[in-house]
């Protein structure tokens, strides 16, 4: 469950609102902020800032009046892929785990992260899960996880001077088969001497 903030118009230091392109003063961009409250399933609270930029020639952007607004209906979004959302830079939207320096990848191919304005409020994240962890622990200097299998369970959970459970178990199983055995066995002896003398008797 997500919350969504306002999103925000965040002009320039000068107080513009639709920045100037450097290079080609025809087109321009505006920046939007927004914050978000996020409710895990255990119920941690995680709260984020996030920001995009929307583009458009100097003209267009003019004429919607955006100049004029302070706050647009909608949402920012989070996108990530497995291919660039840059031909010319594709490396500025790798996905960074934190303070790492480490790329986040899915069995090999690095992820790419980009946020996005949406005026849908339905919309969601597209996120893709990274499957490099033990990378981005060691970076961070934690150890890496561990898988221990049930057989190793019991043996750290069993004193070594006893036979584990399951031992035990099949050796009682063993012992239990050999008592009914010898009982049919037994059985078996009793009805053959009760014939054996009826047959001498007669």
């Amino acid at each position: 469950m997500t919350e969504n903030g306002k999103v925000t118009i965040a002009p320039d230091e000068q107080g513009n609102v639709i920045r100037v392109s450097k290079n080609n003063p025809e087109f321009g961009h505006v920046r939007l902020t927004q914050e978000k409250v996020g409710f895990g399933s255990g119920s941690w609270v995680k709260k984020s800032s996030r920001s995009t930029l929307i583009h458009g020639t100097v003209e267009d952007l003019t004429a919607i009046g955006i100049a004029d607004k302070k706050e647009l209906p909608g949402q920012i979004i989070i996108r990530e892929q497995l291919e660039a959302f840059s031909g010319d830079n594709p490396d500025r939207d790798l996905k960074i785990a934190g303070d790492t320096g480490i790329v986040c990848c899915k069995h090999g191919e690095p992820i790419y992260r980009k946020t996005f304005y949406s005026m849908d409020q339905d919309e969601g994240d597209t996120l893709v899960a990274h499957t490099n962890s033990d990378a981005i622990r060691e970076a961070n200097g934690a150890p890496k996880r561990t898988t221990i299998s049930a057989e190793q369970i019991a043996e750290l959970t069993n004193p070594t001077d006893e036979e584990p459970t399951t031992s035990r178990r099949k050796k009682k199983e063993v012992e239990n088969q050999v008592d009914i055995e010898d009982s049919i066995e037994e059985i078996e002896q009793e009805e053959e001497v009760e014939v054996e003398d009826a047959s001498f008797e007669l």
